[in-house]
């Protein structure tokens, strides 16, 4: 059966570059799957009264607004299309409408007809970020975040992010498509965050794996001072991984996320390529 991956693209207020394009059909081309690109524009309700219409002109500010976002999906929609062509990934798109508050809360529900969820993440656009938590958490699905404007290479190296938990096991499990494409893996365990339920777990997930026909090592490492999404991703880089696979880890209620520890520090700086099952 083929994979299908959707790609989350934001417009408002802060829009996602044309570069997500290439990224997310490169990723896609690598485990072979079908790629859906939804853009999320923005719909204003008209809250406007004769008097904000008459200083302000508001429902004309409205309208300009949501011109801007259209005009924005269309040229990420565009930019879409044209790295699928080259890239010989089967494309479909769609454009959907939502208030400012519930567009992430959109895209998750779009995202939830998918088997994997894109989304490319920048430092300065906390836009992308609101739709990262909102699929990561609405989507029921797991969500793969890429640096926007890095160029995200082969996925030939995974390192798994393992402390036994439900969510890392979760994690492990929606990985398949990626593990089975890679030619290392490397397991490894963070020893002085918070209690581990055992000895050596990192080394038993190895060892379930290797049985599995996949080669792979397992190491543990301490984050010391370093937040532990920081550490996570540091150890990644310096052994030379390609794409970290962890749990999710939070809730969200009325709303407000609350985040653990790894998962804000993954979403705050990324450094590589994340796949987070929650």
């Amino acid at each position: 059966m083929k994979l299908m991956a959707c790609l989350a693209l934001a417009t408002y207020p802060e829009a996602n570059t044309a570069k997500v394009a290439s990224n997310a059909v490169a990723l896609a081309r690598q485990v072979g799957a079908a790629l859906h690109a939804v853009v999320v524009d923005v719909d204003i309700p008209d809250v406007s009264n004769a008097l904000s219409s008459y200083l302000l002109d508001l429902p004309s500010k409205i309208r300009e607004v949501e011109a801007t976002s259209r005009k924005c999906g269309k040229i990420l929609l565009e930019a879409v299309a044209k790295e699928a062509s080259q890239g010989a990934v089967t494309l479909t798109q769609q454009e959907i409408a939502a208030p400012p508050a519930l567009m992430g809360d959109a895209a998750a529900e779009q995202s939830r007809y998918f088997d994997l969820s894109l989304v490319g993440l920048a430092a300065d656009n906390p836009t992308a970020r609101m739709t990262a938590e909102a699929i990561l958490f609405g989507a029921g699905r797991p969500t793969l975040l890429f640096p926007e404007a890095t160029d995200v290479g082969v996925l030939d190296h995974v390192v798994i992010a393992w402390d036994g938990s439900r969510v890392a096991a979760r994690a492990v499990a929606d990985a398949r498509p990626f593990l089975e494409r890679a030619a290392r893996i490397t397991v490894i365990s963070v020893v002085d965050e918070k209690p581990l339920p055992g000895k050596d777990i990192g080394e038993r997930l190895a060892e379930g794996l290797r049985v599995r026909g996949l080669t792979v090592e397992s190491a543990a490492i301490r984050a010391g001072d370093r937040s532990i999404g920081a550490a996570l991703q540091e150890h990644a880089v310096k052994i030379g991984g390609k794409l970290l696979v962890m749990g999710g880890y939070g809730h969200s209620r009325v709303r407000d996320f609350v985040l653990g520890g790894a998962t804000e520090g993954v979403l705050a700086d990324l450094r590589l390529p994340i796949l987070l099952s929650h």
